[in-house]
């Protein structure tokens, strides 16, 4: 999807919508997910936050379509979606990530292309353009050819960012992409994610710093197992809710 597609999709009106009506998730017999249900379109950045445990990165995955739902429809752009989407991209926690893995920062972008190409087939000129795109748009030309356990941080989730969108991805879903970040590296994410949002694309980020979600997003879900609250920043996060939310703990997550 072109940049031009991107912008015409957050500017003139032709939103893309995720819809999740219902959704629950069971680990084994433990409820990780209850009930949840909220609609949301291309050009926003949402926020989950709860306290740990309440099924955060869960929901995630479900709509990454990474763990099976037990009830719930998830759709997309007005189609039901079963299984993972290319036009998903799941970003985990850092500490998910095998930061040894002998990979340089362009291999890990190139991989966003496997979805489109198949594992085995030649790149064309095109995937090389996407790569260089995606390179380029999260300033990481001269760090390409680096080991990716030699980045910091901030670089660690930029390069992640530019898989994504080497992929096309339409909604990204990170998983505490802030966590350990300094603040320097902190303020640049934010910015690239609104950049990202203004461009067209919807992202989903569980996030556990509530001082700085209204900088950072326009919506949250607050989550403790079960969904309290969806909406604008501004009317979600009050004081009373978060009293609510981390006072109770989530039930099973």
């Amino acid at each position: 999807m072109t940049e031009a597609h991107h912008e015409c999709c957050a500017h003139h009106g032709h939103h893309h919508e995720l819809v999740i009506e219902n959704v629950s998730v069971n680990y084994r017999r433990v409820l990780a997910l209850a009930d949840v249900s909220l609609a949301t379109s291309c050009g926003n950045r949402v926020a989950l936050i709860g306290p740990n445990g309440a099924g955060k990165s869960t929901l995630l995955k479900a709509i990454a379509g990474l763990v099976p739902r037990t009830a719930g429809t998830i759709r997309w752009r007005g189609t039901a979606v079963k299984k993972w989407s290319r036009e998903f991209a799941y970003l985990p926690q850092r500490e998910e990530v095998d930061w040894s893995f002998p990979i340089t920062v362009r291999g890990l972008v190139e991989m966003g292309r496997y979805p489109q190409t198949g594992w085995w087939r030649a790149f064309s000129s095109a995937d090389t353009e996407a790569v260089d795109r995606a390179l380029e748009a999260l300033a990481l030309q001269d760090l390409q050819d680096r080991q990716i356990r030699e980045l910091s941080g901030g670089q660690q989730q930029r390069a992640f960012l530019a898989r994504a969108l080497a992929q096309e991805a339409h909604v990204l879903l990170l998983d505490e992409p802030f966590t350990g970040l300094d603040r320097n590296a902190s303020q640049l994410l934010g910015d690239l994610l609104a950049k990202l949002a203004h461009e067209g694309r919807l992202v989903i980020a569980s996030h556990h710093d509530l001082n700085t979600v209204p900088n950072l997003f326009d919506e949250a879900l607050v989550l403790a197992t079960r969904p309290l609250a969806f909406g604008p920043v501004s009317e979600i996060l009050t004081p009373e809710r978060i009293e609510q939310t981390f006072s109770e703990p989530a039930a099973h997550a």
